[in-house]
């Protein structure tokens, strides 16, 4: 017989089907054209203040719920991890040519990896990236460069501008 532990912890394996992330926006309609570019797909479910996409990949149940919105909060970012530089230039150029006004950092150290990326902010400010990571695991003393360029690929003076490691730093974005 069994004991009592060993048949909780059997009940306690669950096998997740995918990510959900809600997230409130000013308006759900402008949302909605930001989010299909963005993920290339369109809308699985519209209602009035709401929609929902349903990403296959990476797996994510994605809500958006209209709702009075002052400020971005407490999110510092959004992203998603791919398998090369190529995959972040393809998605760059995808949202590109769908119109989204994109912001590369390549070879940058951020959240103690070399990284190549490529951000976009959505209609409420919310910013997204696109990122490989080519190194992992460099030491606390890295200096973080995360947000270091300018929209035209310019270094800032400021290398430390963001608010923290990882959190991008708010410049313009161009095409």
């Amino acid at each position: 017989m069994e004991s009592k532990s060993n048949l909780t912890a059997t009940a306690l394996v669950v096998s997740a089907l995918k990510a959900h992330l809600a997230i409130n926006v000013r308006n759900v309609e402008q949302s909605i054209e930001f989010y299909r570019k963005l993920f290339g797909i369109e809308p699985s479910k519209v209602r009035t203040g709401y929609a929902k996409f349903d990403v296959q990949n990476p797996p994510l149940n994605f809500t958006l719920n209209e709702a009075p919105v002052n400020s971005r909060g407490a999110l510092s970012h959004l992203g998603i991890q791919v398998r090369s530089t190529e995959d972040v230039l393809t998605t760059r150029q995808r949202w590109h040519d769908d119109g989204l006004l994109t912001r590369d950092e390549m070879q940058t150290n951020c959240c103690y990896a070399v990284q190549d990326k490529t951000w976009i902010r959505d209609p409420d400010g919310n910013e997204w990236e696109v990122f490989v990571v080519l190194e992992d695991n460099l030491p606390e003393s890295a200096v973080c460069e995360c947000g270091d360029q300018t929209a035209a690929g310019e270094a800032k003076v400021n290398v430390q501008s963001a608010p923290s490691c990882c959190a991008p730093a708010p410049v313009s974005i161009a095409r």
